[in-house]
């Protein structure tokens, strides 16, 4: 990652990477803990170097090796030799083994060089926010990228981070009038910093998948995974994308080899167990995320119908809900307690143009209320939006037999099946398969 200042700015930059007790300086190649400097042999310092400027990613045993021993075969013993003598010096649990790929730098870097140690700072805390996904911390967030960037313009994670952190104020804040133009902006910048950055990569996929281009997204990931072939970010964010195209199972894969390459990893396979009708598999792994509405969908959905409602209650009374996940949540609730006309009202005022998906839970909600018709139209837009409701979630769901008894759904599930087997095709081959 190369970062450019202006001669001024040069001198206040952070010249090296900390973590814990230690500082790590590249171009000195000195490792200092509690400010004494340790020794380390050359290649134990290129290792460490390599880990911590993946700090919290995957570095495979592949990268390493060709870091370390360029231009000679060497053994994988060599390498975790290495590794033995390295957790010596800076802690047994500082470098964790991911299991046939690779290692992994756990403790959080605190500083880069090229990069002032006060926007780093602020970048860390900003990404915190965003990682909370509510309105308030987003927009608290928001603000830190900007100071961020204001005093490091051409610090490219921020300006990722940056988009991915527009985009959810875009889809979900009242009045939101920008349409996405910011989020777009901020990632176009990240991606001239750093072409090769994952994080822009995947926030980018996320604007696509919302915008009726999952079919573009997949093909850009799956491009993306000849180049590097254990990225977690790109496994994360092809969860929801295939979901998009309808193609679950291939969706539940990619939540495999996510958290196989990253075990801390956070996914949105909950949303594809539901629609392939696991709706205890989706209460479970939804567990790790906010709590808002897949959860208690899926209590509703397994005939739990009391404690789903008490969920959803709660939920609008303690939580800030943007007016779409108000609505979202609002008409479940007004489903379960047989409030049709309350429930009408919420999906009706809904804008839901940038959450296709949210489209087919309504057309769960109209199918529940016996109004197949408006339930099949919810269907339609959802697909014309980019999203496709499978023929085997219109098998499965419980909530949706009222609409297999109709001939207009026959119609829809053929187009569905269509567009599933056009998915499958573009992605035979080209997704790797799980290891083991």
């Amino acid at each position: 990652m190369s970062h450019r200042f202006s001669k001024q700015n040069q001198s206040s930059v952070d010249t090296a990477y900390r973590f814990g007790k230690f500082e790590l300086y590249p171009e000195d190649r000195l490792l200092r803990r509690a400010g004494r400097a340790v020794t380390l042999q050359p290649r134990a310092f290129d290792a460490l170097l390599c880990l911590v400027r993946h700090a919290q990613h995957l570095v495979t045993k592949q990268e390493l090796m060709a870091t370390l021993w360029p231009r000679v075969h060497v053994s994988e013993a060599n390498l975790t030799n290495l590794i033995g003598a390295l957790r010596k010096v800076v802690g047994r649990n500082t470098i964790r083994t991911v299991s046939k790929h690779g290692y992994r730098f756990e403790p959080a870097v605190l500083s880069e060089p090229g990069v002032r140690r006060s926007v780093y700072g602020k970048f860390l805390r900003a990404k915190e926010l965003t990682e909370t996904r509510t309105i308030p911390s987003m927009q608290m967030a928001r603000e830190l990228y900007w100071t961020a960037l204001a005093e490091d313009p051409n610090f490219a994670p921020a300006w990722a981070w940056l988009g991915r952190c527009c985009w959810f104020l875009d889809k979900f804040s009242t009045g939101s009038s920008a349409k996405g133009e910011l989020a777009r902006a901020a990632l176009e910048r990240a991606f001239a910093l750093d072409a090769d950055l994952a994080a822009a990569h995947q926030f980018y996929a996320m604007v696509e998948v919302d915008t009726g281009y999952a079919a573009q997204a997949m093909e850009r990931l799956l491009k993306r995974l000849r180049v590097h072939p254990d990225e977690p970010e790109t496994f994360t964010i092809l969860v929801q994308v295939l979901r998009f195209r309808g193609l679950l199972r291939q969706s539940m894969e990619a939540h495999q080899r996510a958290i196989e390459l990253d075990p801390d990893v956070t996914t949105s396979v909950a949303h594809t167990y539901f629609l392939a009708g696991d709706y205890a598999a989706a209460i479970e792994s939804y567990g790790g995320r906010g709590g808002y509405y897949l959860d208690a969908a899926a209590w509703a959905a397994l005939g739990e119908t009391e404690h789903a409602r008490g969920m959803l209650r709660e939920r609008m009374r303690t939580m800030p809900l943007s007016e779409l996940m108000r609505a979202l949540l609002g008409s479940l609730a007004a489903v379960l307690e047989d409030k049709k006309d309350e429930a009408v009202r919420l999906m009706e005022s809904a804008d839901a143009a940038y959450e296709p998906e949210i489209l087919v839970y309504f057309a769960r909600h109209y199918a529940r209320l016996g109004n197949a018709a408006e339930a099949a139209r919810c269907l339609q837009r959802a697909a014309k939006a980019g999203f496709v409701c499978g023929p085997e979630t219109l098998a499965v769901d419980p909530w949706l037999s009222p609409l297999r008894k109709r001939n207009a759904l026959a119609a829809f599930a053929r187009e569905a099946q269509a567009l599933v087997r056009d998915a499958e095709a573009a992605v035979a081959g080209k997704l790797p398969e799980l290891a083991g």
